[in-house]
C-alpha cells in the first residue's frame, strides 16, 4: 500500500509538470494502419466507399491505473464530391496522468483528391476539430497528506484552480500519394503530416502556458500480391492470392521520436504480421507487436473485419507493464455513395477519375 501511495505522488509530480508547461504526447497506436485519419487526414476517403473504424488500447495493464484509450473515424470517399476526396469525423479519447487527466478529441476531415497518372494519385487532408483537456483536482495526492507508516491519511492545504477543463481548436494538415502498378501485383502509399498545427494552449492555470506541441508524421505502406488484381476484396476461393504489406511509421513531437516497422500478410482472410516498435530520443524503449485478425465478406463489396495486437516489451525499461493489448473493429462499404455514383473496382486502363479507375481498388487494409 505505501509504495502505492509513492507511486502517486510520483505521477502526481508529473502531472503538474504536464499542468504547468510540461509536454504531452499524442496516444501512439500499433495499429496505425487501422486508424489512417488519426495519423493523417489525408487519408480521408482515399478509398471509394464507406470505412468506419474503431479501436481500443489498453496500455501497461499490469500497473494499478487505467491507461486506457479509445478511437473512432468514419469516412466517406465519394467521386461525386467537389474535389472528389471525401469527408470524415473522427473521435478519440484516452486517460493519462493515472487517469487523473482526461483528453478528448473531436474533428472533421475532409480530402481533396488530385489525380496525376491512371496509376497515380495524391490527397491533400484538413483536420478541424476541437481538443479537451479535463482533470479531476480531488483526486491529487500531496507529500502533506502522506504518512509513512498509515500511508493518505491528511487533508492537502492545495486549492484547485476555478478551472478543471480546457477546450480549445486544433487543426492539423497532410497529404499522401498513391500508387499501384498496371497489373495491380504491387500498390502503395506515402504520407506525410502535421497534427496540432498551432499549437493549442492547454494549460489550466493563468499564470503560464502549455501549449501543445506539434506531432509530425511520415508512413509509407507497398503491398505485393502473388496474383493479379490489387483489390482488397478478399474471395473465398483456394486461390485467392497472398497479400503481404511492407510499411512503417515515423514520429516526432516534443523532440521525442519514435519509430515503428513491420509486416502483416493476408491469406484466406486470415491476418498475421510482427511489428518492430522503438522509441529514438532518450531511453530506448522497444516492443514487438503481435498482430492476428480476420476478415468477413458479407457481400462482394461489404466488410468486417477484427484485428487484435499485444506489444510484448523487449526493452529493460519497462518490463513488468504487460505491454499493450489492442482490438480494432472496421467496417466496409465500398460502394456506398451519397452524392452519386462513386465508381468501384478495379479497371485496367482506366482514368483514374469519376467512373472507376485503378485507382478506386482499396488497400491492404
Amino acid at each position: 500500500m505505501k509504495n502505492r501511495f509513492i507511486f502517486l505522488f510520483l505521477m502526481v509530480l508529473s502531472l503538474l509538470g504536464i499542468v504547468q508547461g510540461a509536454y504531452s504526447q499524442d496516444m501512439n497506436y500499433s495499429q496505425y494502419f487501422s486508424t489512417p485519419t488519426y495519423y493523417n487526414p489525408a487519408y480521408t476517403g482515399i478509398n471509394s466507399g464507406l470505412r468506419a473504424r474503431f479501436i481500443f488500447r489498453d496500455q501497461w495493464p499490469s500497473l494499478p491505473i487505467a491507461f486506457k484509450s479509445y478511437f473512432f473515424s468514419a469516412d466517406l470517399g465519394d467521386r461525386s464530391l467537389p474535389g472528389s476526396g471525401g469527408i470524415g469525423i473522427m473521435i478519440n479519447q484516452d486517460t493519462p496522468g493515472v487517469g487523473l487527466i482526461n483528453n478528448f478529441g473531436a474533428a472533421l476531415t475532409v480530402g481533396v483528391r488530385i489525380p496525376i497518372t491512371s496509376f497515380m494519385v495524391s490527397q491533400l487532408g484538413i483536420k478541424a476539430g476541437i481538443m479537451q483537456r479535463r482533470v479531476n483536482w480531488d483526486d491529487l495526492v500531496f507529500a502533506s497528506q502522506l504518512d509513512p507508516k498509515y500511508g493518505n491519511v491528511y487533508i492537502s492545504s492545495f486549492i484547485p484552480p476555478d478551472a478543471n477543463k480546457r477546450i480549445v481548436p486544433d487543426f492539423g494538415v497532410g497529404g499522401v500519394l498513391q500508387f499501384i502498378n498496371p497489373e495491380g501485383t504491387i500498390s502503395g502509399n506515402i504520407g506525410f503530416a502535421v497534427d496540432h498545427l498551432f499549437k493549442p494552449d492547454v494549460s489550466f492555470l493563468s499564470t503560464g502556458g502549455s501549449p501543445y506541441p506539434r506531432k509530425w508524421v511520415g508512413q509509407f505502406d507497398l503491398i505485393f500480391s502473388t496474383g493479379p488484381g490489387g483489390s482488397s476484396m478478399v474471395s473465398r476461393n483456394s486461390d485467392e492470392p497472398l497479400k503481404i504489406n511492407l510499411g512503417g511509421i515515423y514520429q516526432n513531437q516534443a523532440n521525442l521520436n519514435s519509430l515503428q516497422v513491420g509486416v502483416n500478410l493476408l491469406k484466406y482472410n486470415i491476418y498475421v504480421g510482427g511489428w518492430f516498435k522503438s522509441t529514438m530520443t532518450g531511453v530506448v524503449n522497444s516492443s514487438v507487436a503481435l498482430v492476428a485478425g480476420y476478415k468477413y465478406s458479407f457481400y462482394e463489396d461489404m466488410n468486417i473485419k477484427f484485428m487484435y495486437s499485444y506489444d510484448l516489451q523487449i526493452s529493460g525499461a519497462l518490463q513488468g507493464t504487460g505491454g499493450a493489448h489492442e482490438i480494432s473493429l472496421i467496417l466496409e462499404f465500398d460502394k456506398l455513395s451519397i452524392f452519386g455514383s462513386s465508381g468501384g473496382g478495379y479497371v485496367p486502363g482506366g482514368s483514374g477519375r469519376r467512373g472507376g479507375g485503378p485507382m478506386e481498388c482499396p488497400t491492404f487494409y
